[in-house]
């Protein structure tokens, strides 16, 4: 495949090189330096588009590249407010989108942990669950988009809590996310049931962001030569 990497900073150059070991060419490296390049000439021969760049950018490009026809894979979180007009511009365009808060495997192994343990849970009322995640200081959105997506699997699945809350919870019924920002902190992310008498503990601790990387490759190889919107879930063949 010809993949264009859509942000180059140190994630992107960490995808391309997981690209080029996997036998992929990436002709198109899009920073500041090079928005010149952003444009459907460039475009025309890829085969699809990673990006990763921030939550204030991210929604202008993915939606140039499907008015490019350019089949994307979106990393970048922190901009889910205008995630509908994304999904329109694709069902209107018959284009080709993923988006996932976290590509990692493991960390979508740990989602079907997550969801799992919240159902089992339910009605567990001695127990209090909160969340706890630590990245880099680079990282510009907090919580995570992973740890939002914890949270809102857990209020998807247990009722104890009604809804999420980024730091000290005023209410019993909020479920407090807990960030901090460390160097050099690939991410760690925590779900902790807590109660008087013992804690519940699962956690997924990335050694170094080869994971995600890996993960957004296997993405546009998924969704190379198909139609429609996906999430991470069909690319590993968890189903529904």
């Amino acid at each position: 495949m010809n993949i264009a990497l859509v942000g180059y900073g140190k994630m992107g150059k960490i995808i391309e090189e997981v690209a080029l070991s996997r036998g992929h060419q990436v002709n198109v490296k899009i920073d500041i330096d090079t928005l010149a390049d952003f444009n459907p000439d460039k475009f025309a021969q890829v085969d699809a588009a990673i990006e990763f760049t921030g939550p204030h950018t991210a929604f202008q490009n993915v939606m140039k590249c499907l008015s490019m026809n350019t089949p994307i894979v979106c990393g970048s979180t922190g901009w889910l407010e205008h995630i509908k007009q994304v999904e329109d511009k694709c069902k209107e365009l018959n284009g080709s989108f993923i988006y996932a808060s976290n590509f990692s495997v493991g960390v979508n192994i740990f989602f079907e942990l997550n969801k799992k343990l919240a159902q089992l849970m339910m009605g567990q009322l001695q127990y209090d669950v909160r969340i706890k995640e630590i990245h880099h200081t680079e990282k510009k959105d907090a919580p995570s988009g992973t740890a939002i997506s914890l949270a809102e699997q857990i209020l998807e699945n247990n009722n104890s809590k009604k809804k999420w809350i980024n730091g000290n919870p005023s209410q019993t019924d909020e479920l407090q996310i807990e960030s901090e920002r460390i160097d050099p902190y690939p991410g760690l992310h925590e779900v902790i049931y807590d109660s008087a008498i013992d804690e519940i503990r699962i956690a997924h601790n990335a050694h170094n962001r080869n994971g995600f990387a890996l993960g957004a490759v296997l993405a546009a190889e998924y969704i190379y030569g198909k139609k429609g919107m996906f999430t991470m879930k069909d690319v590993l063949g968890f189903g529904n």
